[in-house]
């Protein structure tokens, strides 16, 4: 059996998002199409059309931003049945549409939302994120930065408890082509030269995918996860205030972080999550240098 791992990001240009996160969601190769047209039949069912035809697409910066849940209160719930009209009319009618028309909207952002993580949880995915501080120091070197071999680790752990016959498949939302190159050799360096890499290729295929975004359903699903982590989740040392208005998003993203038991040096069965806080995204040796 494989898994396909997709991969996003957010906060990446560390300005408004209190916390970089690079998140990853773990899907069985068998339960992908079927997840997918679940996914893209609540898309219908909540929007009354495909949203993301055309012009739109469902990013969470755009969907999840404090104005859509301002417009999803403005006015009490629309049953599903009109809000699914009036939300199909807003998406038609563009800069025309009306106050009902765009509370309808706003509600049916956030009911497709929490469908598809329910979704995502139905279908035994499971999440992994590295969550780094704006203020974090970063490597100087040309090494696998330390959010990406976290993730690959965690991700590691995983497919080491479903079974001896799992692999994984790495799949990118495309990046800038110098910075995709740069994403490969870094990878591949990781997984040849280094002892925990190289264990590690064993299950994880070291080669990457990149595909579009807008194209890539599972890709759609770590965006979500990455931006509801971000302004959202807190675990461990995040002290950043969340936005309370994400509560229950984050209670069903938290519901898909993976656990696994590890020896950890001296410690025994320890339990190690699959979303990580990291302070420090320089390498040892870097870290140990004299100024």
């Amino acid at each position: 059996m494989s898994f396909l791992f997709f991969i996003d990001e957010s906060g990446q240009d560390r300005r408004d998002s209190p916390y970089e996160v690079l998140a990853g969601v773990a899907v069985e190769d068998r339960d992908l199409w079927n997840l997918i047209t679940a996914v893209q039949q609540a898309e219908v069912e909540c929007f009354g059309r495909r949203y993301s035809r055309a012009e739109h697409e469902l990013k969470a910066k755009r969907i999840l931003k404090s104005k859509v849940f301002r417009h999803a209160v403005q006015l009490p719930p629309f049953d599903p049945e009109q809000r699914r009209a009036l939300a199909k009319e807003c998406l038609d009618a563009g800069d025309k549409a009306g106050r009902n028309q765009l509370t309808a909207l706003a509600q049916a952002k956030l009911e497709f939302v929490r469908q598809v993580l329910q979704l995502c949880g139905s279908f035994r995915c499971k999440a992994f994120a590295s969550i780094t501080a704006r203020t974090a120091l970063r490597p100087t070197g040309n090494f696998l930065r330390k959010d990406y071999a976290y993730l690959f680790e965690r991700f590691f752990y995983f497919l080491e408890d479903v079974g001896l016959e799992a692999l994984g498949l790495v799949v990118f939302d495309e990046l800038e082509r110098s910075q995709s190159h740069l994403l490969v050799d870094q990878m591949a360096r990781y997984f040849r030269d280094t002892q925990k890499g190289r264990m590690r290729s064993g299950r994880v295929i070291p080669e990457p995918f990149f595909v579009h975004s807008d194209l890539t359903t599972g890709i759609q699903f770590a965006d979500l996860i990455a931006y509801i982590i971000a302004w959202g989740v807190r675990v461990e040392r995040m002290s950043a205030p969340a936005r309370p208005e994400l509560e229950e998003l984050a209670e069903l993203v938290c519901g898909l972080e993976y656990r696994a038991k590890r020896d950890i040096g001296q410690n025994k069965n320890q339990t190690v999550r699959s979303f990580k806080l990291i302070e420090d995204l320089r390498p040892r040796t870097e870290r140990s240098s004299k100024p």
